[in-house]
């Protein structure tokens, strides 16, 4: 069983995040809360995401999952502001979700997860750790956008780069350490990445002022931040591009 009352707000951050890789996505609830895991589907990035039972407003589950299609779910949250509460339920009989924002009640069929896969995040050895302020990052990406389709990542000692190099114009970003956070990096790395991709997950980050990066020379970087100010926290896996000689 599956019944909650969410704020509008945290449930749109909820979905935006998973929306960033996939239209589809298997959430897995317990009394704990609702987990998902999923891939893109050209497989080139992955989410880990949890929103505590914390999060909510009401809630009450056992041990089961659903298959959720996000844009359906995106549909009904678009006709909610920011404050409203969403109620949720799962109709084991007839196999919905229904959600109910105000007056409206919409009752989703749900998706097969037989074939969905739940993707782990790889335990990683990546070198460096770098904690950035999400605002800077942003800008970087939106100063980067008009230049090329690529993002390389750039840690050293003295601090983080993100530079976006086109066939005419170029675009960096340079956070020296004392802008950052926390870095720790003992020796230079660098990474590139396809923007679009990177782009979206940086913007998915809409209530946590940081973003924890971890990342190597040519290996995929791990992105983290909390979501539903502190009651859940996702991960982004990207996968890099590897540049031709």
């Amino acid at each position: 069983m599956f019944e909650a009352t969410v704020r509008a707000n945290v449930l749109k951050e909820f979905a935006g995040v998973i929306s960033t890789l996939t239209d589809e996505a298997k959430f897995i609830v317990n009394p704990k809360g609702v987990t998902v895991n999923a891939v893109d589907p050209a497989h080139v990035a992955m989410v880990d995401l949890t929103l505590n039972a914390k999060a909510f407003e009401k809630y009450s589950a056992s041990d089961m999952e659903m298959g959720v299609d996000i844009e359906k779910l995106g549909e009904v949250l678009r006709l909610a502001k920011g404050d409203d509460q969403i109620f949720l339920k799962f109709d084991e009989e007839k196999n919905k979700l229904i959600v109910q924002v105000e007056n409206i009640t919409r009752r989703m069929s749900l998706v097969d997860t037989a074939g969905m896969s739940e993707p782990k995040i790889p335990n990683l050895n990546l070198p460096v750790k770098v904690v950035a302020k999400t605002a800077e990052l942003e800008r970087g990406i939106r100063a980067s956008e008009a230049v090329s389709d690529h993002v390389a990542l750039i840690a050293s000692p003295e601090g983080f780069e993100l530079v976006s190099e086109g066939e005419m114009d170029s675009v960096s970003l340079k956070l020296p350490k004392k802008l950052l956070v926390e870095l720790n990096c003992k020796e230079r790395a660098k990474s590139l990445f396809s923007l679009d991709y990177f782009s979206k997950m940086i913007k998915a980050v809409i209530t946590s002022e940081n973003v924890v990066m971890n990342l190597g020379t040519d290996y995929p970087v791990k992105m983290e931040f909390d979501i539903a100010k502190g009651n859940g926290h996702a991960t982004y896996l990207l996968a890099p591009r590897i540049e031709s000689e």
